[in-house]
């Protein structure tokens, strides 16, 4: 076997190690943002009645129409979703100041990520056979492998090629969501599963504002 047959053989064995580690690795915890605050010696300023005190409050919680709200941006993260989750977090904060926007991961159904995790493993175990079927296929209890046996070990370095891409094409399928699923308050205001469309910002910020006017109008009704 020259050079050539050992990187064709070598390349598709080391990417699919990398995509089985990376697989079953579970992703790393999000760390929670902290906000850092610098402090500076300053001189202690003169003492200030409490009425100076009392009008900056009163200005933050009247200039803070989304102060106390929260919406949830659930997209798909295998999708490339993340920019435009990352624009719409944006513009609902600077139209709704003081708005808790928080973006997570939408994932598939539990019969697409089971599937998922079974594509590697068919994929190592067809490279197994194509590369030493004569002795494994004695351990499973047939002494002459099967006729398509030979036919993929006529081309073996295309066979473990084909098996590698095809399997991550339909692993990245499996591994998509297709969601941008956006939430205010608990309360679905726009679904991409649904519309079969991403929102735009003008009609996100109605919907949010929409909703944001509902919920106060009732908190003064329990007032």
């Amino acid at each position: 076997m020259d050079r050539v047959h050992l990187l064709l053989l070598g390349l598709p064995l080391f990417l699919l190690c990398t995509d089985l580690i990376n697989l079953f690795t579970p992703p790393p915890k999000p760390f929670p943002h902290h906000h850092h605050h610098h402090h500076h010696h300053k001189p202690t300023p003169p003492p200030v009645s409490h009425e100076t005190l009392e009008t900056p409050a009163q200005d933050q919680v009247v200039g803070g129409i989304g102060l106390g709200n929260t919406v949830k941006i659930d997209f798909c993260s295998s999708c490339s979703y993340r920019g435009t989750a990352v624009t719409m977090k944006k513009m609902l904060e600077t139209q709704f100041p003081g708005i808790d926007v928080l973006l997570a991961n939408y994932p598939p159904s539990l019969p697409k990520r089971l599937l998922a995790k079974l594509v590697p493993v068919v994929q190592i175990g067809v490279i197994a056979i194509v590369m030493a079927g004569e002795q494994i296929f004695p351990m499973l209890g047939l002494m002459a492998p099967p006729p398509w046996y030979y036919s993929l070990r006529a081309n073996k370095f295309g066979t473990m090629a084909s098996t590698w891409l095809l399997g991550n094409a339909l692993q990245s399928f499996l591994q998509s969501s297709g969601a941008f699923e956006v939430y205010c308050n608990d309360e679905l205001v726009f679904s991409k599963l649904k519309e079969g469309r991403f929102p735009g910002e003008i009609e996100l910020k109605d919907l949010v504002g929409k909703r944001l006017a509902n919920s106060g109008f009732a908190d003064m009704l329990m007032q």
